[in-house]
């Protein structure tokens, strides 16, 4: 089994606190772990950010406690010294990096030469509105806008060619809003350009653990039946921030997706 979305945020670059996530890992019987950081960590990248900063006030606040704590070589210094070790589980490691479209040469240019395993898109802003913080900020949002913002901003993700893959495809719905629509189209455009991409979809845990009570866990079965009907790979993850969660909920997670098939004559 894989778990292939935890953060090392918490804890200094060392030898000991990537131990911890193993020692999870193996007690939770997982063949692979993939180790990443928020890009926003980084110096590098910073001017991403500036819209959405004076956007608002709360995530300028926000923004300024935890980003460019680092420097992007810090990083790759750590991915080399844990290559240079054996573990008992498989360790990859890659960046978690917010889209934005007016970035993507930027995005090219840091990650074109440095040795990451994989590069994981994510869209966590619409319109400089970051959905995923609070769900008060939902008030007086247009939630059809929003959901169509999200989505025609996935797809363009996925259309970049840039990274390997895009993160929790559904945590819009972290707060329980939906549109009055139904999404299928969307769904099925998403899927195919991540085929077309050759990328992978998350199935998340990290959305229902944050949220339970309105949020499902994972993709609902019309997303993962288009997915496997356009043969995009799914990765289950955690979206782990702390050792304890790592492997939360993946296997739950392999046995619904083994669950679902996708048929011809059920999807329209």
């Amino acid at each position: 089994m894989i778990d292939g979305h935890i953060h090392i945020e918490r804890g200094d670059y060392t030898v000991e606190w990537i131990q911890q996530f193993v020692d999870k890992a193996v007690e939770m019987k997982l063949d692979e772990i993939w180790l990443l950081e928020h890009c926003y960590r980084f110096t590098e990248f910073l001017p991403m950010y500036d819209s959405v900063c004076s956007y608002s006030d709360y995530i300028d606040k926000w923004f300024h406690r935890k980003a460019g704590v680092l420097n992007l070589n810090d990083f790759l210094i750590l991915i080399d010294r844990i290559r240079g070790r054996s573990y008992p589980v498989k360790i990859k490691f890659g960046l978690e990096i917010c889209y934005f479209e007016d970035f993507e040469k930027l995005v090219r240019d840091l990650t074109r030469d440095i040795k990451l395993d994989f590069l994981l898109g994510s869209v966590h802003f619409i319109d400089n509105f970051a959905f995923d913080h609070q769900a008060e900020f939902w008030t007086d949002i247009d939630v059809n806008n929003a959901y169509k913002s999200y989505f025609e901003r996935a797809i363009n993700l996925a259309r970049s060619g840039i990274y390997s893959g895009i993160a929790h495809p559904d945590c819009i719905k972290l707060f329980g809003h939906s549109p009055s629509f139904p999404l299928e189209n969307y769904y099925e455009k998403l899927a195919k350009t991540l085929s077309d991409s050759n990328m992978y979809a998350e199935e998340s845990s990290g959305i229902n653990r944050r949220c339970p009570e309105t949020a499902t866990l994972g993709m609902n079965e019309k997303m993962i039946k288009i997915m496997k009907k356009h043969d995009v790979k799914i990765i289950t993850v955690s979206d782990a921030h702390h050792p304890n969660d790592v492997g939360d909920k993946i296997s739950i997670m392999e046995n619904k997706l083994n669950n679902i098939r996708f048929s011809v004559f059920r999807i329209i």
